[in-house]
């Protein structure tokens, strides 16, 4: 059973980022979390609450044992690109690219179990009406300009 979970828009190189997931590529979960625990580097640490949270949704939504799975697949693409200027010398100006990234996970049982079907959320039926809604009139609204002989109809048929 495969469980898949992703973090977008991190504003950390895709680049940088890469080094760190290319440690913990097809590790089981638990290793891979204590791999991250000691990697001297800014991505481990939300790539470790990425891997967390793609273990809560094995275990809330299809009741998977958190020692039962390994990283099938872990990918970092490039997100969106912040664009700033530097100012240099002789009233120049040099660009400054703000990479972001995002990465998706996707876990998988070493030894597949039985497969189970993902909760549903409950949904109650619909609510039968008897009789037709209302009908709107709509919103009166007075004009400046004289629009009084309407009114004065509008008063007679009432």
């Amino acid at each position: 059973m495969e469980v898949k979970a992703k973090l977008r828009y991190l504003r950390m190189s895709p680049r940088k980022v890469r080094l760190v997931v290319d440690v913990i590529r097809g590790m089981e979960v638990n290793k891979a979390l204590a791999q991250l625990r000691v990697i001297n580097k800014w991505a481990a640490q939300p790539l470790a609450k990425l891997l967390q949270s793609a273990v809560a949704n094995a275990k809330n939504n299809f009741e998977l044992e958190k020692d039962n799975l390994y990283i099938k697949e872990i990918r970092v693409d490039e997100g969106p690109t912040l664009h700033r200027w530097q100012p240099r010398a002789r009233g120049r100006a040099t660009p400054i690219r703000k990479r972001s990234s995002h990465i998706s996970v996707v876990l998988d049982e070493i030894n597949p179990t039985e497969p189970k079907e993902g909760k549903k959320p409950k949904v109650e039926a619909p609510i039968r009406l008897d009789k037709a809604p209302k009908e709107d009139k709509g919103v009166k609204v007075k004009s400046k300009d004289g629009d009084k002989k309407e009114e004065k109809k509008r008063k007679k048929e009432q």
